[in-house]
């Protein structure tokens, strides 16, 4: 199936931008949704209109594609591979859990590793991106502007404080396609840099940092928008000084990552920091490493080793190395976790990151004239299909 197939997909719950639909229908054409519809609207559309019709089982539910605004790797690959193969592979695969674009994170490495890294993704996502994949929708540098004290998985011996002058040489190199960057704000240059990323239109967020709360609100005046992964690898909250998880809590300026596996953050704190951050603000993320879709076993993280069993991924000493996270599991779990409707879990797996990368025109809901990002769950919220830009990328055996 080319991008130019016209398809009718109905009778199914459909998540449309602005209602839901308990029996409607989703018509793609040419890669973008041509209409979305309750089915007493469908006889606007004559039967010849469509190269195949798709009435979708009982108990089927019709979302927006995912979108990964945090993810290291995944079936055995990583950004920091530095090849077009490692790309390929991650957003080839990335659509069997849902997700159709994603932003290529790095990791802390050497100037020189990280230099590579953001060539090799700058060039696959100016020329040679493929429909039917995943689509990279730009970089998220990860370090190395990090505070050292809250290093987690990444790298000691390459942190180094931010440096305005490194980083305009990395956006040449990357061909402009860094979309966020993880800094730590308290550390020298942090303040000034963050404010050329405002000015450049680059999400600045703060991440393995040891900020105070004053110290993220002036962060936030000088630019700062969005918070990584929340409580890991952050100051925390304490009565006297509430710190990153304070400031994510209060500052409605900021938008807010969750890995929502119930490792990372325990489904009680979930729902606590669901009640105060809300839907409005809060983006699930995935920060999947290569491990991702592949059995238990030893695999690699920014050159260290890493253990995964039972869900986790352990540097050696029991650090927590990213996650090997499904953003579908994700989903179901933030219902789980939280008792948050459907449409609440759509805003933050596919409306708040697009909204915060400014794609919000093109991708994150189900409208007419949006690229055809389109997920279909069974009965049992599991991916059964999802089509990136109107190609089927996605298809679970016994689901045709």
């Amino acid at each position: 199936m080319d991008n130019s197939s016209t398809i009718l997909l109905k009778n199914a719950e459909i998540y449309a931008e602005d209602q839901t639909f308990d029996k409607g229908f989703i018509f793609i054409k040419d890669g973008k949704i041509a209409a979305v519809g309750p089915m007493d609207k469908l006889v606007d559309f004559p039967q010849s209109a469509y190269s195949l019709v798709e009435v979708l089982p009982e108990g089927s539910k019709v979302i927006p594609g995912f979108i990964d605004l945090h993810i290291h790797g995944a079936n055995g690959a990583d950004t920091m591979d530095s090849c077009d193969e490692a790309m390929k592979n991650i957003a080839s695969s990335l659509p069997q859990e849902g997700t159709t674009s994603f932003l290529a994170t790095t990791i802390t490495q050497s100037i020189e590793s990280l230099s590579k890294a953001l060539n090799v993704s700058g060039n696959y996502i100016r020329e040679k991106q493929q429909y039917g994949d995943a689509e990279v929708l730009g970089i998220h540098l990860e370090g190395p502007f990090i505070n050292p004290g809250k290093a987690g998985a990444q790298p000691l011996e390459h942190i180094i404080d931010p440096d305005l002058h490194l980083f305009k040489k990395w956006i040449e190199e990357s061909r402009n396609t860094i979309r966020l960057v993880t800094i730590a704000p308290e550390q020298p240059g942090g303040e000034e840099l963050v404010r050329f990323l405002k000015e450049k239109g680059i999400i600045a967020s703060v991440g393995h940092s040891d900020a105070t709360f004053k110290g993220v609100r002036e962060a936030v005046d000088a630019g700062v928008s969005h918070v990584t992964h929340l409580f890991n690898q952050m100051r925390g909250l304490h009565h006297r000084e509430p710190g990153v998880v304070g400031a994510a809590y209060l500052q409605e300026g900021l938008k807010v990552e969750l890995i929502c596996d119930g490792i990372h953050v325990i489904p009680e704190m979930v729902k606590v920091s669901y009640r105060q951050i809300t839907s409005d603000r809060m983006i699930l993320i995935s920060d999947a490493m290569r491990a991702k879709f592949l059995p238990d076993g030893e695999y690699e993280l920014g050159g260290q080793k890493v253990f995964v069993a039972d869900g986790k991924a352990l540097l050696e000493e029991g650090t927590l190395a990213g996650s090997v996270l499904t953003l579908d599991a994700a989903f179901r779990n933030i219902i789980k976790f939280t008792g948050c409707s459907m449409e609440d879990a759509v805003k933050m797996s596919a409306e708040n990151p697009a909204r915060q990368l400014d794609v919000f025109d093109r991708k994150g809901s189900l409208k007419a004239g949006k690229d055809a990002d389109i997920v279909i769950l069974d009965s049992d919220m599991a991916v059964s299909r999802t089509y990136c830009r109107g190609r089927l990328a996605f298809c679970r055996e016994g689901s045709e």
